[in-house]
């Protein structure tokens, strides 16, 4: 399984490994979820909730990016990021939107 920070700055696959932003994951690595949502760093945030598996990181990304854009995120009415939680159509709206997906791979290639 790919570490955190690997994960979350993946940016394509190459056959069975994950490549990755060295550079982005240098510079924004230790940040918490969070943190990269605050900076407008959305995928990042979005991929590090999904790591998480935490509904919570994931509502909170989804929050952000509705007040940013004034508009709820594709696939998601403004009632559904209101609610308490989130369902597996919504979920799967947002990897859509940001183009995140939890795929298993054990190595990395970092550009």
């Amino acid at each position: 399984m790919l570490s955190r920070e690997d994960f979350v700055f993946t940016i394509g696959y190459d056959g069975p490994a994950a490549v990755v932003d060295n550079q982005a994951k240098k510079k924004y690595g230790k940040l918490s979820t969070r943190d990269l949502a605050e900076k407008g760093l959305f995928r990042a945030a979005y991929s590090s909730a999904l790591y998480s598996k935490d509904l919570g990181e994931l509502k909170f990304v989804a929050e952000a990016y509705k007040r940013l854009g004034g508009h709820s995120p594709a696939g998601l009415s403004e009632s559904d990021v209101s609610k308490p939680d989130l369902s597996e159509a919504e979920i799967s709206a947002l990897n859509r939107l940001f183009g995140v997906f939890p795929v298993d791979v054990n190595r990395s290639i970092s550009l």
